[in-house]
C-alpha cells in the first residue's frame, strides 16, 4: 500500500512523500526501506533518529522529530495494529473443500466455506458464510459456527456448542469437553453427565491448547470480544463478560462469573463459584479465592523472584508466622495490662 492509502484508511493526515510503497510492518529499531513502524513514547526518540523505516506512525505533537514520512495519529500503537491487519500475509487456513473432508448429509454449509484435509463435520452442523476450518478439525452433532469464523488445525468442537461470527480459534483447542462433575458413592466416583453447552459470542479469539468445558446443566458462556490466550482452562458454567482479556495458563474453576473488560494476568487461578466485578485487573500468578466486588480495582498475589538465599530466609520465616502471631498477642496483652495498671 502507498503511504497516502494507509493514511486514508486510518482517516489520518500524513507528512512527507505519500507515494512511497509500504510492504510490511516492522520494529522501529530494525525497520528498513519499504517498512512502516510506530513511536508512542517520545523517550525512544533516539531509536527514531536512527530508524530506516519509510514511514512512522506518531502523535501529532511529536511530528517535529520525524525526518521522513509520518502518519499523524492519536494512538500510534492502535494504528500499528490496524496497519498490521491491512498488510497481513498470513495464508488462509483452508481453501475450497478438500476431498478427504467428511461432511454429514444433514449439515448446512454457507457460501464460500473452506474445509481442510480430514475435517469431520457431524450431523446437523451449521456453518455460516466464509467459515475456514483447518486440517483434522472435528465438529460434533449440531455444532454451529457463525460467518467468518476460523478454526486452525486440530480444533475439536463438541456437540451442540455455538460459536459466533468472526471468531478465531488456534490449534489444539477443545471446546465443549465434559466439565469435571462427579458424585462420590463410598469412595467410588459417579460421573454426572454434562448436558449444558458452550456458547461463544462474536469476535472472540482463543489461543492454542485451551480447554473450555461444557456446562453441567446450564451453559458455559464466553461473551463477544473476549480474548483468551494459550493453555487456559475454563471449567463448566463459567461466564466471561464482554471485552475481557485472559493471559496464558490461567485456570477458572467451575461457575466463576467474570465481568466486562477485565484483564487477567497469566497463570492466575480463580476459585469456583466466585464473581469478579467489571473492569477488574488481576496481576499474573494471582490466586483469587474470594469474589471481587469493587469495579476497576487491581489485585495481585504471589511472591516475586528473589535470590535463592533471600527466598530461603523468607520461606523459613513464613513457617514461624503462627508462633510469631501468638507471641505478639501475648505481648499486646502484657502491654495493655501495664497501661491499665497505670
Amino acid at each position: 500500500m502507498l503511504i497516502k492509502e494507509i493514511a486514508a484508511a486510518l482517516n489520518a493526515p500524513f507528512v512527507g512523500d505519500g507515494e512511497l510503497n509500504i510492504e510490511r510492518v516492522a520494529n522501529l529499531k530494525t525497520a528498513q526501506a519499504g517498512e512502516i513502524s510506530f513511536l508512542s513514547d517520545v523517550k525512544y526518540r533516539a531509536v527514531l533518529d536512527d530508524s530506516q523505516a519509510s514511514c512512522v506512525m506518531i502523535k501529532p505533537e511529536y511530528q517535529e522529530h520525524v525526518k521522513g514520512a509520518a502518519i499523524l495519529v492519536p494512538d500510534p500503537y492502535l494504528a500499528f495494529a490496524r496497519v498490521a491487519q491491512m498488510l497481513d500475509t498470513t495464508p488462509k487456513i483452508a481453501e475450497g473443500i478438500d476431498p478427504s473432508a467428511v461432511v454429514h448429509p444433514s449439515a448446512k454449509l454457507g457460501a464460500n466455506v473452506a474445509l481442510g484435509p480430514n475435517v469431520v463435520i457431524g450431523p446437523e452442523v451449521e456453518l455460516g458464510d466464509d467459515v475456514q476450518i483447518g486440517a483434522n478439525c472435528v465438529l460434533g452433532p449440531k455444532a454451529k459456527l457463525g460467518a467468518g469464523t476460523k478454526l486452525y488445525p486440530l480444533v475439536s468442537i463438541y456437540h451442540d456448542c455455538v460459536i459466533g461470527a468472526h471468531c478465531l480459534i488456534q490449534s489444539g483447542t477443545v471446546i465443549g469437553g465434559d466439565g469435571f462433575g462427579y458424585a462420590n458413592d463410598k469412595g467410588t466416583w459417579v460421573k454426572i453427565p454434562q448436558t449444558g453447552r458452550v456458547v461463544i459470542g462474536d469476535y472472540v479469539e482463543i489461543g492454542a491448547n485451551t480447554c473450555i468445558d461444557r456446562g453441567a446443566l446450564d451453559d458455559t458462556i464466553i461473551e463477544s470480544n473476549v480474548i483468551i490466550d494459550n493453555l487456559c482452562q475454563v471449567a463448566h458454567n463459567v461466564k466471561i463478560g464482554f471485552g475481557t482479556a485472559v493471559a496464558g495458563g490461567t485456570t477458572f474453576a467451575g461457575s466463576v462469573t467474570v465481568g466486562k473488560y477485565c484483564i487477567i494476568g497469566g497463570t492466575s487461578v480463580l476459585n469456583g463459584h466466585i464473581t469478579i466485578a467489571d473492569q477488574v485487573t488481576i496481576s499474573g500468578m494471582c490466586m483469587v479465592m474470594r469474589s471481587i466486588t469493587e469495579p476497576k480495582s487491581t489485585y495481585s498475589s504471589g511472591i516475586p523472584a528473589q535470590t535463592n538465599a533471600e527466598w530461603r530466609k523468607t520461606a523459613s520465616r513464613v513457617l514461624h508466622i503462627n508462633d510469631m502471631y501468638h507471641r505478639l498477642q501475648t505481648l499486646e496483652k502484657q502491654v495493655k495490662q501495664l497501661q491499665d495498671a497505670k
